[in-house]
């Protein structure tokens, strides 16, 4: 579990551990403080008897205190003392202790979040979004609350432990080591007997867990879906059965968790007796036994909890661990590629050119792309067309920087695109694709996304909206003009409305390159004639990159690249490839079906 932790933070635990060990002194001496005390108060001929009492006694008399009576109310009163001073210290220590765990679901919470976000997109496609959420927001506040947070419990309870021990033995050698053992035993078989079922539930309960973040992620992502075909119930049962398994496992560790405290409990109170006999029996006197009874009941006071939670620390480390081997997995394995925060926006001048470039997507056997050679001229607006799977898509995820080929290069003014400058490459573009994220914010907040409310440049926003045909609409029909807000996924507006969002947002930062990939499929033809219109208002201001499925929203392109089986077959204007290319032919046919 320390794998959790950074450099500066096991420092932090160092000191904590310091603070944990002084408390553990301090609990100590409180309980050891409570022998002379009942020792004076049974019988106080002892202070005449006992080397250590009179010489505290023959010292304290120059101070005042005289009497036996008066001693022993200065006893009580350093007993009190002490006692004020270690619950005073715990407080202390238990508050550094909480806060130190507490925070760590922050810092942990924010590596994960930072090591996700910084893989390459290739490794999105692996990965469950639903399940990367599950890890943050779920697994990791239960890795806090029944991992980290009952290891310094276990460390603390465990330094208690030993400390109140080790002062019994020094009290009764043979008494301590019977009943520490007896105690110790009975906690140990009972971790032992359910140690590999803890961790077996754990699997199951971390593989529940999963399976409710990605079913409630379907359901609630597709509700219109989910009501149009009528599958609220079938969502229903669905989640049931993990949520429910989630449930019981997380019933059964609490269970094994205290259920033992009980027997346990009743084995204590018979080792009371059983000291009580013992004493009686090495001395008849009621009077002599009587401190050491005392210590034992004050330790055994402190020492019953104390073994409750080493144990329960245990059982629950032992029921999270699957998760905690989750995350450190994440941590150590991910690694963080580019951290610089200041990239310069790459300006082109002349071109934007794929050189004999071959994809293949990992575990696949074959080639998506195979030696694809195009060249896009500044300020040109070209298309991109062909059948489902004939590698439109995978092509503009190489322009955008996204995938790196596994041969050939991406070039911008001759300057090859690779891992050191992807971050510039990225300003410099504005993509649009078929499905525009929104969120429940301000028409402002979406157009300038990702960006603090703080420090939105309005000026920014009205002209991008200007340029894709969306200003009127806000200013004239939205009650709040930029400030309205616009709904979860923009269900308060039509598909052209956020479609003319999502290029306002592709061109609030003034990017050089716009691509849009499909963006305009789900819309009706008079809608995509709208936000066609809004892409042409930019011909020969920007560089404008196209897919398309309606073919004739390509006619103004440049330069149209037709892709077939993951190679360029033709290229040309919309006009020259309808008299020369058959599948080009083939596909406006089909398009305008």
């Amino acid at each position: 579990m320390i794998k959790l932790f950074t450099t500066r933070e096991l420092r932090q635990a160092s000191l904590l551990l310091l603070m944990i060990i002084f408390m553990a002194l301090l609990d100590t001496i409180g309980v050891a403080s409570i022998m002379p005390f009942m020792a004076v108060l049974s019988n106080p001929d002892v202070v005449d008897t006992n080397i250590y009492l009179n010489n505290t006694f023959n010292y304290l008399s120059k101070f005042g205190v005289e009497t036996k009576q008066q001693f022993l109310f200065f006893l009580g009163i350093t007993v009190f003392f002490l006692l004020i001073t270690s619950l005073t210290f715990k407080a202390l220590t238990l508050y550094v202790q909480l806060r130190f765990t507490i925070m760590r679901e922050y810092s942990i919470g924010k590596r994960l979040v930072e090591k996700y976000l910084h893989q390459p997109y290739e490794w999105f496609l692996k990965n469950h979004s639903a399940d990367l959420g599950k890890t943050i927001l779920s697994e990791l506040n239960l890795i806090i609350a029944q991992g980290i947070k009952p290891l310094f419990f276990l460390i603390a309870q465990s330094v208690v432990a030993f400390f109140l021990i080790l002062l019994l033995i020094i009290v009764d050698f043979k008494l301590a080591l019977t009943v520490g053992s007896i105690l110790s035993f009975s906690y140990a078989l009972v971790y032992k007997l359910n140690s590999a079922f803890l961790k077996s539930i754990g699997k199951k309960r971390l593989t529940a867990n999963q399976s409710r973040f990605t079913i409630l992620n379907e359901a609630f992502g597709a509700s219109k879906e989910v009501k149009i075909a009528g599958l609220e119930q079938s969502y229903v049962e669905r989640f049931s059965n993990p949520a429910k398994i989630f449930a019981r496992y997380q019933t059964l560790s609490q269970i094994i968790t205290h259920l033992p405290r009980f027997a346990l409990e009743a084995i204590a109170f018979g080792g009371l007796l059983f000291i009580i006999l013992y004493l009686m029996k090495q001395n008849q006197d009621f009077y002599n036994i009587l401190p050491t009874l005392s210590l034992y009941v004050f330790a055994g006071y402190r020492l019953m909890p104390a073994l409750q939670k080493i144990y329960s620390s245990f059982t629950q480390i032992r029921f999270i661990g699957p998760s905690i081997d989750s995350v450190i997995r994440d941590l150590e394995m991910l690694k963080i590629t580019e951290l610089k925060k200041d990239y310069n926006k790459i300006n082109f001048k002349n071109s934007i050119s794929l050189n004999k470039v071959c994809y293949q997507y990992p575990n696949s056997k074959e080639k998506v792309l195979n030696d694809i050679n195009l060249k896009i001229p500044v300020l040109n607006t070209v298309g991109l067309v062909g059948a489902t799977g004939s590698g439109k898509t995978t092509t503009i995820d190489i322009i955008l920087g996204l995938f790196e080929p596994q041969n050939g290069t991406l070039e911008v003014d001759d300057q090859l695109i690779n891992k050191e400058n992807r971050k510039s490459w990225f300003k410099s573009i504005g993509y649009v694709p078929q499905s525009i994220y929104l969120s429940d914010d301000t028409v402002a907040a979406n157009i300038a996304f990702g960006v603090e409310t703080n420090d939105i440049n309005i000026k920014a926003v009205k002209n991008a909206a200007k340029v894709a045909n969306l200003h009127n609409f806000v200013m004239n029909e939205l009650s709040n003009g930029y400030d309205t807000t616009i709904g979860e996924r923009g269900v308060r507006l039509s598909g052209g409305q956020r479609q003319r969002i999502g290029i306002a947002r592709a061109l609030y930062n003034n990017p050089q390159l716009l691509i849009l990939d499909e963006a305009t499929n789900a819309l009706d033809n008079q809608t995509e004639k709208a936000v066609m219109d809004a892409v042409h208002n930019l011909s020969n201001k920007i560089t404008i990159v196209i897919i398309a499925h309606r073919l004739t929203t390509l006619k103004k392109c440049d330069n149209i690249f037709v892709l077939t089986n993951g190679h360029i077959s033709d290229q040309g204007n919309y006009d020259y490839l309808l008299k020369n290319s058959r599948v080009f032919k083939k596909m406006v046919e089909a398009s305008s079906d």
